[in-house]
């Protein structure tokens, strides 16, 4: 069945594979299965924000760059891979902007103790 220009069949295959992700084993990243075991060597801080910010910097990428490949008629693209991506892009972005907004603030209550 053809609901709105795409196929039911392949929104109920993206839900599938939507749900899979979310319970899929072996899905956490080296960095947070460290966080989540007891006794696990440290992670550096640094690090992890320097990789997080890479990643977000590259899901910008690659979305900008399926958006010009959809644009151009490329077709492969479809509007669907387009937009969550778009959207995975906006949420890293917008929860690495959170984090910032945090550390800002942590670090102007710290120099603002009085010793």
């Amino acid at each position: 069945m053809n609901v709105g220009g795409i196929d039911s069949s392949r929104i109920e295959a993206m839900m599938a594979q939507l749900k899979a992700a979310t319970v899929r084993p072996g899905t956490v990243k080296p960095a947070e299965q460290a966080l989540l075991e007891p006794g696990a060597a440290k992670v550096n801080f640094a690090d992890a924000l320097k990789n997080t910010v890479a990643e977000v910097s590259q899901a910008q990428l690659d979305a900008g760059a399926q958006a010009k490949a959809f644009q151009m008629g490329d077709p492969s693209v479809n509007l669907s891979d387009v937009m969550i991506s778009m959207q995975k892009a906006s949420i890293g972005f917008q929860a690495t902007l959170q984090v910032r907004n945090k550390l800002v603030s942590a670090y102007h209550e710290i120099m603002n103790m009085q010793i």
